[in-house]
């Protein structure tokens, strides 16, 4: 199986929550210290597949998905609920993560830049969008774009230069933010 459709194996395997319509499950590499996906069970490869008549199953994910959240992993923490425009994984998901960025996982540029710039479409936004279109459509070249944006904390006007940098700043924040 290509690493691509893992979520299909993970989603059978380890849901921490599953009805017949939607499976939870934690994310195997997750980029914050929360960090959760709710994924449909209907065969629905990515953003582009839904239509206006997916509206409920979206509201479903994202209210399941932060429900489990909220019991599973902090009560306190603020969570964004989102989906990569151009996602890496087969399969619709909503990633519900919470906005520390800390974890073992969040190695990368790429992998900060999908989910503190416009790569990271808010489930609301989604949502919203089917309401007034049909479909969703998705401009490669403007997402892919927002990968490649300097590197900035999501909190303030920081601008690091490396990882490790950022990974250093964010600590700082959350010290400050439990004094």
């Amino acid at each position: 199986m290509f690493w691509s459709k893992g979520l299909l194996k993970e989603m059978k395997e380890s849901s921490v929550y599953e009805d017949k319509e939607i499976a939870v499950i934690r994310d195997k590499f997750p980029k914050a210290k929360h960090h959760f996906l709710a994924l449909p069970k209907a065969d629905i490869k990515n953003l582009q597949g839904l239509n206006k008549s997916h509206v409920p199953l979206l509201q479903k994910l994202e209210s399941k998905g932060l429900e489990v959240a909220k019991d599973l992993g902090d009560k306190t923490a603020t969570f964004r609920l989102g989906y990569h425009a151009i996602p890496s994984m087969e399969r619709l998901h909503l990633h519900i993560i919470s906005d520390d960025f800390i974890a073992i996982g969040l190695k990368t540029k790429k992998h900060w830049n999908s989910f503190t710039t416009e790569f990271f479409i808010p489930s609301k936004e989604i949502i919203t969008r089917l309401d007034k279109e049909e479909k969703i459509t998705i401009k490669q070249d403007f997402y892919k774009s927002q990968l490649l944006q300097p590197l900035q904390c999501h909190k303030c006007s920081f601008m690091p230069r490396t990882m490790p940098e950022l990974k250093d700043h964010l600590n700082k924040h959350i010290t400050n933010s439990q004094s």
